[in-house]
């Protein structure tokens, strides 16, 4: 009956498409410029950012992001706010509240509903003032419950179904007033949270225009995301309304096993696997590989990993290895991520669903795991885009609602696009011409070809040569016309930085290939393309970085090991010098009275090597 309820208060408030056209921004380059983002952003629209003490709103996360002060919560709430701005403001952002609650927040906070002098808002209102962040989690789970109930929502959801009408609008209004062609683009979206077994297995939902679904679609009302993905194809790129969308998973890393497991939601039938496995390559051309809990990108160890132990993959894990609770899923699924216990599985990692993707393939004759990386922040403030590690007027710039030492600054999405548009980002995201950051702004090309010249980096025509002659990053490439091995050049450029705080030298650049063997063996290998490892390091006592590095960096590599019978994917990594994690900024930047407990503890990181990842590049037997 929940069903029936979301769905007629979903045909209730159909939107209206967009039927603007857009002139060409003057700044157009058909070449394409990197662009800086984050659509992964809550505001006080979401439940757990609201009871976390969160009050901004969608407007004040745009506002943000182009540049403007915001008054942002320290510590989970248990501090007052501070004001903060980015030193750069973005290019594009998205918030993406959860669906799951919407309705019943607005409900709760907005006086004048008949529910909102229940005894149950009262309850959801009170504040809190927790002594330590296992008493806020314990309060805000109560909290939830209440939320979810019947005698909030009604026996069948609709009450909390139609009550989701507002802040939905509210949402789409907030991106029409931010979005400003060849300026700053705000993208409408929301966030489908699955959380089976206290897993994460999230997914955010971005539009590419105005034309969007009647209400954003929760997890307790299509359970299945195979399902979810088919009711947006529905109400959205089937609907003909001009309405056109994607997904991007996130955090894969807390998903114990889940995120990229191929149980095809039970059905056994290659060929309706196939058809499956169509839909989610089409409708996820994206995944975060990286955000303020950790990188998703690979982890040593794992079963049947067989090839280069690769010590990189130990950047920012959310998650360690601690004996039986943290053990290898295998191929099964394990409970509990997200408080800290079941397994760890290859199914939580990037690298590895690329080769998943390809064995698949090899099945099935679709690879459902053909997608490009970004990363974003998952700020629960309305901080969007804040990734910046050093300490500001005293306190850490990453106020997480987890664990601070654990917790990264976030990261950034970075789209390859002629201009500054939302078709023009959302093209380059469907087409996977991204790539991720750890958060600082460097700019990575990576292109692959069969006839690349082996001294293209000495070209001043790279990137047109890479175009002309090979695909971008995000691409396939096409089919082998003699017995070469494939030919791949890596382009990077640091982060300019700012007159107050410059950017890190960079390190290395890599390219990391990744097939699959027989039967469930997946195979990797590390290259480094260009620099290498250094005398670099940084003073934790001053956060003063030293030794050298380049401003940029390219390298021409061919695959020496290259069978022309055998799928592969490639992708490349660009690593900075070692710099000053936020919890090596809180350390050296406060007094010996003032300083955070995690600077006496020597198990978190107070260092590491900020990073950007490519989107892959395929190569098939057959092509494609």
């Amino acid at each position: 009956m929940a069903h029936l309820g979301f769905r007629l208060a979903a045909l209730l408030f159909l939107a209206t498409p967009d039927v603007t056209g857009a002139a060409e921004c003057p700044d157009n380059d058909p070449e394409r410029q990197a662009f800086f983002g984050d659509l992964h952003i809550h505001t006080a629209v979401s439940a757990d950012a609201y009871l976390f003490g969160t009050t901004n709103r969608p407007n004040d996360a745009y506002r943000f992001a182009r540049g403007e002060t915001l008054e942002v919560r320290q510590q989970s709430g248990t501090l007052p706010p501070k004001p903060a701005r980015l030193e750069r403001p973005l290019d594009f952002a998205a918030v993406t509240d959860h669906a799951e609650a919407l309705g019943a927040v607005s409900l709760c906070t907005t006086p004048g509903t008949e529910e909102y002098g229940s005894a149950l808002c009262r309850r959801v209102r009170e504040p809190q003032a927790p002594k330590n962040l296992v008493e806020l989690s314990q309060g805000i789970g109560a909290k939830f419950q209440d939320m979810y109930s019947s005698e909030l929502c009604g026996e069948d959801g609709a009450r909390c179904a139609a009550a989701a009408a507002s802040p939905w609008k509210e949402a789409r209004n907030a991106a029409a007033q931010a979005n400003d062609p060849c300026e700053f683009t705000a993208f409408v979206g929301y966030e489908y949270s699955p959380t089976p077994d206290n897993a994460k297995v999230h997914h955010n939902v971005i539009f590419r225009s105005e034309a969007v679904i009647g209400l954003p679609i929760p997890w307790n009302v299509e359970p299945s995301v195979y399902a979810m993905w088919q009711r947006l194809e529905s109400e959205c790129t089937d609907a003909g309304t001009g309405c056109d969308v994607l997904t991007i998973p996130h955090n894969s890393n807390l998903s114990n096993g889940r995120m990229f497991r191929l149980d095809y939601d039970g059905e056994t039938d290659p060929a309706k696997q196939a058809d499956l496995a169509r839909l989610r390559a089409r409708i996820e051309p994206v995944v975060e590989i990286f955000q303020f809990k950790g990188d998703s990108e690979c982890r040593n160890g794992l079963w049947n990993v067989l090839g280069t132990t690769d010590e990189l993959c130990e950047f920012e894990k959310f998650r360690k290895w601690q004996g039986a609770e943290h053990e290898d899923c295998k191929d099964g699924v394990g409970v509990g991520a997200l408080s800290g216990k079941g397994c760890v599985s290859r199914q939580d990692y990037a690298r590895t669903a690329l080769a998943s993707g390809l064995a698949e393939q090899r099945r099935i004759g679709v690879n459902p795991f053909k997608f490009s990386f970004i990363g974003s922040t998952d700020a629960h403030d309305g901080s969007a885009g804040d990734t910046d590690e050093w300490v500001r007027d005293g306190i850490a710039r990453q106020p997480a609602p987890y664990d601070p030492g654990r917790d990264t600054s976030g990261g950034l999405a970075a789209v390859w696009s002629e201009e500054n548009t939302r078709e023009s980002l959302f093209d380059a995201m469907q087409r996977r011409e991204t790539f991720a950051t750890s958060g600082p702004r460097m700019s990575v090309r990576f292109f692959g070809g069969w006839h690349l010249p082996e001294d293209l980096c000495s070209h001043r025509d790279l990137v047109a040569q890479g175009y002309a002659k090979g695909v971008p990053m995000g691409a396939d490439l096409p089919a082998r016309k003699s017995d070469a091995a494939p030919r791949f050049v890596v382009s990077a450029a640091s982060d300019p930085g700012t007159k107050k705080h410059p950017s890190g030298l960079l390190q290395r650049a890599q390219i990391i290939k990744v097939w699959a063997g027989e039967g469930a063996e997946f195979h990797q290998q590390v290259f480094d393309v260009a620099g290498g490892e250094n005398d670099a390091s940084v003073n934790l006592d001053t956060c003063t970085p030293k030794g050298k590095g380049a401003t940029t960096l390219c390298g021409v590599w061919q695959d020496p090991n290259f069978k022309p019978e055998e799928g592969a994917t490639y992708y490349a990594r660009v690593v900075e010098n070692p710099s000053c994690r936020h919890t090596g900024w809180a350390c050296a930047n406060t007094g010996p009275g003032e300083k955070p407990a995690f600077c006496a503890d020597a198990s978190i990181a107070k260092q590491g090597q900020e990073r950007a990842w490519t989107a892959p590049i395929w190569y098939s037997p057959a092509g494609h």
